[in-house]
């Protein structure tokens, strides 16, 4: 480890007349046209118009730094705006519309998930900018009263994310070992001569009403088994083939182990399942206030 005490080191003052000479080639150097690093510095943050980012909002009488976890190339200092016993936590940053990139949407979250480890946090969309921070606690008093109930009531609460996929030509096989019309069905189209395409539009039929009651049947028991250790739950729409489950769970803080276990243990019993289990989260699923007030636009 390098040590960090600094070491004195002496220096010879230089002569006037060179310090002289070194003021002259400055001053050559940043005539006209020519400004120094502290003039474009200085030039660029006038023409930058800057706004803050806002993530989340949460519950504080008194201000609050997270430190340089914010949006941007170097990341920003985190802190808050607050307007009674709730705070808005946020950044500064560029009044621009902010790609959702890799490192953004990253950034986003774990602003999020730092706060919300000793926070309860209603989560703002990626990319909520406003101009200054007096449109920031407009926003908190005009909203005060949705903003304050919401926070009472996900307070200490998480957010859990399930998904569960399934290996189609697995099930299938499994159908055609239990469904005996299935069965049989497949038997016959194999040992028919002739065309045998309304057969196989009958079979085709079969098994799809076979996968989607097993699919049905899977996914309430699922449920069926998360009830007594979450709060709510919300189903979204399965992404592609394989999965049949796409599920958020509201799950007090206190509950986080259990409902851990509990997982587990139904992702044993179904080995035939693959289950993608992602949290804690900030509550997305549950929580809905429409803000009627504008975002910042760079054009005003």
């Amino acid at each position: 480890m390098a040590d960090s005490r600094k070491r004195k080191v002496k220096a010879k003052r230089p002569a006037a007349p060179r310090r002289a000479r070194a003021k002259k080639a400055a001053a050559r150097a940043s005539g006209p046209g020519r400004p120094t690093p502290v003039q474009k510095r200085a030039q660029a943050t006038a023409g930058e118009t800057r706004g803050k980012y806002v993530y989340c909002i949460i519950q504080s009488q008194q201000p609050l730094r997270f430190g340089p976890l914010g949006i941007g190339a170097d990341p920003a200092e985190v802190h808050t705006v607050n307007f009674k016993n709730i705070a808005a936590v946020v950044s500064d940053t560029r009044i621009e519309v902010h790609d959702p990139t890799r490192e953004n949407v990253l950034a986003h979250e774990r602003v999020n998930e730092t706060v919300m480890r000793k926070h309860t946090v209603i989560p703002m969309s990626f990319g909520t900018v406003f101009k200054t921070r007096d449109d920031i606690v407009e926003l908190l008093r005009s909203a005060y009263d949705a903003f304050h109930d919401v926070l009472v009531k996900m307070e200490d609460k998480l957010e859990f994310g399930l998904k569960v996929l399934w290996d189609r030509e697995v099930m299938l096989r499994a159908i055609e070992d239990s469904d005996e019309d299935v069965r049989r069905l497949k038997n016959e189209i194999s040992l028919q001569k002739g065309s045998t395409y309304f057969a196989r539009m009958q079979y085709g039929r079969l098994v799809d009403a076979a996968l989607q009651a097993r699919s049905e049947q899977y996914v309430a028991e699922i449920f069926e088994g998360l009830r007594d250790v979450a709060v709510a739950s919300r189903s979204n729409k399965p992404i592609g083939d394989k999965m049949i489950m796409n599920a958020a769970f509201l799950v007090s803080r206190n509950e986080e182990t259990a409902f851990d276990q509990r997982v587990k243990a139904i992702g044993a019993r179904f080995d035939k399942l693959t289950f993608k289990y992602t949290g804690p989260w900030p509550p997305y699923n549950f929580v809905n206030i429409r803000l009627k007030l504008e975002r910042a636009k760079e054009n005003k």
